[in-house]
């Protein structure tokens, strides 16, 4: 399905708290770029009207700080439709079809959970709407291999693949985006991103909050399939694709297929669990539950470029920061020309994606003075705060455009799920780990030999 602009845009799912916190902030966006200028139409059952839908939407641009009066918020807020129904009724399609108008291409956007997919998506085939129309689904797209490929085969039922458009929303950070860009934009840093020049690579996603409110989600999911099969996999991903070839950067989604593709599947001797104290007592968890909240991981990838590279991931709440960073360690220099030994700094690259956009080299100086002391030297750049678009406002408009490379293909999504399917569920022991550490002390036995974990700072 080539390029172009829609018609319209129908929401389903439109009265929930993604559309509350997320959507209608980066509609408003859309708006003042001048990408969106289509019928918006929400789908719901909440019993409303138009005008609650609308107080709805205002809320929400309230609730984000942003002002329901400026010219693109009263325009978007013209450009709502809504309509009210079960999505088990016929009818409540046809009245959707009735407002999207003559339109022909439009894009849908469920934001409901994957067990509605197969309802939603054969209402609209048979309301006649699917022909030459694009679906937006949330993650997650199953939680295993098997209700994975499922889940697809049930869309494929109703929409070819080309039509599919799979969110991953850290997939629209600034960062992730700026990662990709600092990878090939200098010739200096991508000829040394293999395993000649790398000696291991680690990323670390570090929350300093408990789970919270969201204890029986969260009981039910646990942080594999949470960030890692996602999130986490797509960042690696990123960092480790052949680069785009001239057909653009379609040939990107092909190239981080191929790579989660090369990855072994995980073991339970590759991987570490943990469980901050205190999880059995939030509201919604099993008292006997063996959810993870922390999760490490050693991954490798049999490709030419990885072949022996140690590939190090973890993931936990209740951890002393809240940051996401990758870090790419290098080989030592062949020969120690300085006699430095163990005090020798090794080289590394480090992306920082959270909370802020930064990129540091770690490079190694020479202390003032007599001797050869080596002195650390940290060269940073692009550390923009807060100008960014809304990571929804990037996906939503790459969708209405037709631009699919910000999404995850079919083969991907399955790909992790079979990097991670052997240790979902209770096949390994979960360790406790007190709040505020860096996880369970296991952890540090994934580590290749004379390596320490690389902590995020503040």
């Amino acid at each position: 399905m080539g390029t172009g602009q829609v018609d319209a845009l129908v929401i389903f799912g439109a009265t929930g708290d993604l559309a509350k916190l997320e959507t209608f902030p980066a509609l408003v966006g859309l708006v003042e770029r001048g990408v969106l200028d289509v019928p918006v139409v929400g789908v719901a059952k909440s019993g409303w009207g138009l005008d609650q839908f609308r107080d709805y939407a205002v809320a929400s641009l309230r609730l984000n700080k942003m002002d329901p009066a400026s010219p693109a918020a009263t325009k978007l807020l013209g450009l709502l439709r809504y309509v009210d129904g079960d999505l088990d009724d016929p009818a409540t399609y046809a009245a959707m079809s009735d407002q999207v108008g003559d339109g022909k291409r439009v894009l849908f956007y469920l934001e409901v959970p994957p067990p509605l997919f197969g309802r939603i998506a054969e209402g609209i085939s048979k309301a006649g709407r699917a022909d030459g129309s694009r679906v937006m689904v949330e993650k997650p797209f199953g939680s295993d291999l098997a209700s994975a490929r499922q889940l697809n085969a049930t869309m494929h039922t109703y929409f070819p693949e080309d039509a599919i458009y799979r969110v991953d929303h850290w997939l629209g950070l600034e960062p992730v985006d700026s990662l990709m860009f600092v990878r090939f934009a200098n010739s200096i840093i991508e000829p040394l991103l293999n395993r000649r020049y790398v000696r291991s690579i680690q990323i670390t996603m570090a929350e300093a909050f408990d789970v919270a409110d969201r204890g029986s989600f969260y009981d039910k999911t646990g942080a594999i399939r949470d960030v890692v099969q996602n999130h986490m996999l797509q960042v690696l991903a990123t960092v480790l694709a052949e680069p785009p070839d001239g057909t653009g950067l379609e040939s990107w989604r092909a190239a981080k297929s191929q790579l989660i593709g090369a990855l072994e599947p995980l073991t339970p001797e590759r991987t570490v669990k943990g469980q901050y104290t205190g999880y059995h007592e939030v509201a919604g968890v099993d008292p006997k539950s063996v959810t993870e909240t922390y999760v490490a991981i050693r991954l490798a990838a049999d490709s030419w470029r990885w072949a022996g590279v140690p590939i190090l991931i973890r993931a936990g709440k209740c951890l002393p920061v809240t940051a996401t960073e990758v870090s790419i360690a290098f080989q030592r220099p062949p020969h120690d020309a300085f006699g430095l030994g163990d005090q020798a700094t090794g080289n590394s690259l480090r992306f920082r994606i959270n909370p802020e956009n930064r990129v540091s080299l770690l490079l190694a100086g020479k202390k003032p003075g007599a001797g050869w002391q080596p002195e650390p030297q940290e060269l940073r750049f692009a550390e923009h705060a807060g100008a960014d678009m809304r990571p929804y406002d990037r996906l939503i408009g790459a969708a209405l455009n037709g631009e699919r490379w910000l999404f995850a293909a079919q083969d991907t999504v399955e790909a992790a799920w079979q990097v991670v399917d052997p240790v979902l569920g209770d096949v390994v022991p979960v360790h406790p780990y007190a709040k505020g550490s860096w996880g369970p002390d296991q952890a540090a036995g994934l580590l290749p030999a004379g390596e320490t974990w690389h902590n995020p700072d503040r």
